[in-house]
């Protein structure tokens, strides 16, 4: 995957993938913490997609939110420490 931002080329950008509620405080503090950090997401609203509730709890085995996906690697709620790994955030 290739993504251009700022003229420059950014090769191997990470698929990240959210998977919240809008009533969550922690879905939105992990969504702002990748905005604040540049990271481009995909935020999926389990509240309302039934098919991408049942591939999260596939996924991760669990029902609560935020659950995020860095490159298939699963983070069950808001762990900074797990996601500045995965991401190579310092």
């Amino acid at each position: 995957m290739k993504y251009i931002l700022g003229g420059e080329a950014i090769m191997n950008m990470p698929r990240v993938i959210v998977y919240s509620t809008p009533s969550c405080p922690w879905c939105n503090a992990t969504k702002r913490y990748l905005r604040e950090r540049g990271i481009r997401f995909y935020d999926v609203d389990v509240s309302k997609d039934k098919k991408a509730a049942e591939e999260m709890v596939r996924k991760s085995g669990q029902m609560g939110v935020p659950v995020i996906d860095i490159n298939g690697h699963i983070i069950i709620g808001f762990d900074r420490a797990k996601i500045d790994r995965l991401l190579g955030l310092k």
